[in-house]
């Protein structure tokens, strides 16, 4: 009974973090790019801000749960429910990487401007962080595919 609280929390948490990406598929990434400088500038420190103070506590029940969730299967390694935790948690391993090495150092450049001094070059900066952006959402994709496999294939 305990595994299958573990796995429900970690969908739910991973389910969460998939939303940003799907999200940034739907619409925000052509929402950002149709922005000038200032709007674009406006929405970035905004969405920073509040992800910073909020999403951390997602990514620590879902790094936490997705970790409980393996060490829980280990025993029985040939299953659904062991592969596909496994590969769910290195993806968030990797989402969180992703995010400490190339998005937050971006967003914290990003926050350094204002209306006043957003430099020439900041589509380029943008740009970079579309392309981090991309690899956390293959990963986060990987690990919520990965995640709901199981739970509609390795179930009894």
């Amino acid at each position: 009974m305990a595994t299958k609280i573990i796995f429900f929390i970690t969908i739910l948490a991973y389910s969460i973090i998939a939303s940003q990406t799907f999200m940034y598929i739907l619409s925000l990434k052509q929402l950002q790019l149709g922005l000038n400088a200032e709007s674009y500038l406006e929405i970035r420190k905004l969405t920073d801000t509040l992800m910073r103070a909020n999403f951390k506590y997602v990514i620590y029940t879902a790094l936490l749960a997705n970790l409980l969730l393996v060490i829980f299967t280990v025993q029985t390694p040939k299953t659904w429910l062991f592969i596909s935790a496994s590969i769910a948690f290195v993806a968030l391993v990797a989402d969180i990487l992703l995010t400490l090495k190339g998005s937050l150092p971006i967003n914290d450049v990003i926050n350094s401007w204002s209306v006043h001094t957003i430099p020439a070059n900041w589509q380029s900066v943008r740009e970079q962080w579309f392309t981090i952006f991309q690899y956390r959402q293959i990963a986060n994709i990987i690990g919520l595919l990965s995640l709901l496999l199981a739970a509609v294939f390795g179930t009894k």
